[in-house]
């Protein structure tokens, strides 16, 4: 049992919630986040690039010159990948690059980044981050409390704190159940709503 303080929503202490699960150091995997982190950027890869093999390219059906007697190397057809405009061998094809992990491994690679993010000072848990939608005034905000690099995780997806931080490059904001490992990985400080890191403990408990 963990006693965490949460703010309000001018960054001042407000009161305690006790979480269920330790935050200790050995509770932290950093394989396993490795592997979701490596698993997310893998999975962002388009995997568009694609070349035509000989069979795929358009033509190639008449003998390019006789067999015999022009002093070249025969071939049978100018689609062959010996001659210029042929197809490729071995070339790139479409293909997706998701890799599989399994659910319990996601659970446990956010848990550590967040066990992670309390012992270095970096979770700051506030009761309710309200928005009036404005870039300059969430902007503001967080320079003056200097957690402009953050991650915010609001427990509503249409909460006016995401629209806000669109236009940020050092902040991003999102809805708990869109919460990705990556992510938190990528800023330097987590700021989660009390309501939304409820939900989120009781998946990791």
């Amino acid at each position: 049992m963990t006693e965490l303080n949460v703010l309000n929503s001018k960054f001042e202490n407000k009161e305690k919630i006790k979480v269920d699960f330790d935050f200790s150091p050995e509770s932290i995997n950093v394989p396993v986040v490795h592997q979701v982190v490596k698993a997310t950027l893998a999975s962002r890869r388009q995997g568009n690039a694609h070349t035509k093999s000989k069979s795929e390219v358009r033509g190639g059906g008449k003998k390019p010159f006789k067999q015999k007697g022009t002093g070249n190397a025969r071939q049978g057809s100018t689609r062959s990948p010996l001659m210029p405009g042929g197809g490729t061998v071995f070339g790139p094809k479409h293909r997706s690059f998701e890799q599989k992990v399994n659910k319990k491994v996601v659970l446990n690679a956010l848990k550590s980044v967040l066990v992670d993010k309390q012992l270095a000072g970096k979770l700051i848990i506030v009761d309710l981050l309200a928005s009036t939608g404005k870039t300059k005034d969430i902007f503001n905000l967080l320079a003056s409390k200097n957690l402009s690099n953050a991650l915010i995780v609001t427990l509503d997806s249409a909460s006016l704190v995401i629209r806000a931080t669109k236009n940020l490059r050092t902040a991003k904001a999102l809805g708990v159940d869109n919460m990705s490992v990556y992510e938190a990985v990528k800023y330097e400080n987590l700021i989660i709503e009390k309501q939304a890191f409820e939900k989120l403990a009781k998946k990791l408990v």
